[in-house]
């Protein structure tokens, strides 16, 4: 269930909410005038989840080459990045 709060309540307990989103990694969405208008979460919360929409849009990226025959046989690409390593690219 999310936890929602005023944006008042923000201003007036903004330690207990920071220590909520630290210790339960994940956001208080605050309300202005009884409408919702923020979102707010501990910054390791905000780069896991921006971590995962990264991925998320690489996978997308790859199921979308895959598609478009843009693909390679797994040893090539495997081959490619032991090379990589082997030239200090990686």
């Amino acid at each position: 269930m999310p936890r929602i709060q005023s944006s008042t309540d923000l201003r007036n307990n903004y330690n207990e909410i920071s220590t909520f989103c630290h210790q339960n990694r994940e956001p208080v969405f605050i309300t202005k005038n009884g409408q919702g208008d923020l979102a707010v979460m501990s910054m390791e919360t905000y780069e896991a989840l921006n971590g995962k929409l990264e991925l998320y849009q690489l996978l997308d990226e790859g199921h979308r080459a895959a598609k478009e025959g843009r693909k390679r046989p797994h040893r090539e690409v495997f081959d490619d990045i032991k090379q990589g390593f082997a030239d200090g690219k990686i």
